[in-house]
């Protein structure tokens, strides 16, 4: 097939007169054979995971740096909600930097934890099958992220909460919990309070991670700039048309 449209490109030109092709560069030989040609499932596995591997290491880049959850109001981790009463008392008495101080450790927690996601979305990417691949590439704008909630969920939970437990005790957060709770059980007449500060932690950071990863999927499928392969322009560039 494209041995036909190159020859069929020569041979328009040539017609057209020969002067013409001083004008004309191989990118653009190549730009008109790179629209016309139909695309290889070879291409369409090479595009897509080009495309999850960029759209991964960008999500998890972006939330494991400093502040990568606490300066982002999107995936921010917020004092557990089914406490939420026990922060809203503590600040009510004046109490309000120990809850703060909680807060923002829960989110250095998270950004130290979700590097290990890499290598779980590297391997789910590596195992992916054609079928896997078309129906991502002509599925929703979230698709990827649904294939990998899906795929990885159950091995991120397993990776993630033993290294937010490590991080947690590093930190020594189980104290600043310790702290919290400490104090609103002293306030005479409340309900003593405890939660299982790993597992809300590894949840908000995986639901983080997800809404990032979907954010950077969108990216691809619509915004030519962020398709900075040659596969990527081709393979997702098809779906323009």
């Amino acid at each position: 097939m494209k041995r036909f449209y190159t020859i069929s490109f020569i041979a328009l030109f040539f017609l057209s007169g020969c002067d013409i092709l001083k004008n004309i560069s191989f990118s653009d030989v190549e730009k008109y054979l790179n629209t016309n040609t139909p695309l290889t499932n070879d291409e369409v596995i090479r595009g897509l995971k080009d495309a999850l591997s960029i759209g991964t290491n960008n999500a998890v880049s972006l939330l494991s740096k400093a502040g990568g959850f606490s300066n982002d109001a999107m995936v921010k981790i917020l004092f557990p909600p089914e406490v939420q009463y026990v922060a809203d008392k503590l600040y009510s008495i004046g109490a309000g930097k120990v809850v703060d101080d909680f807060v923002a450790k829960l989110n250095q927690g998270a950004e130290a934890a979700v590097v290990k996601a890499g290598p779980v979305f590297v391997n789910a990417i590596k195992t992916m099958s054609f079928t896997d691949a078309m129906s991502i590439l002509k599925g929703n704008s979230d698709a990827a992220t649904q294939y990998f909630k899906t795929n990885t969920s159950t091995q991120l939970t397993g990776l993630f909460k033993p290294e937010v437990q490590k991080v947690l005790d590093q930190m020594q957060l189980l104290k600043y919990w310790g702290d919290v709770t400490t104090a609103y059980n002293k306030i005479p007449l409340t309900k003593k309070v405890e939660t299982d500060l790993a597992k809300y932690v590894t949840d908000k950071t995986m639901e983080g991670l997800f809404k990032k990863l979907a954010l950077e999927e969108k990216k691809i499928r619509t915004d030519p700039v962020a398709r900075t392969t040659d596969i990527l322009k081709r393979v997702f560039g098809s779906l323009d048309k």
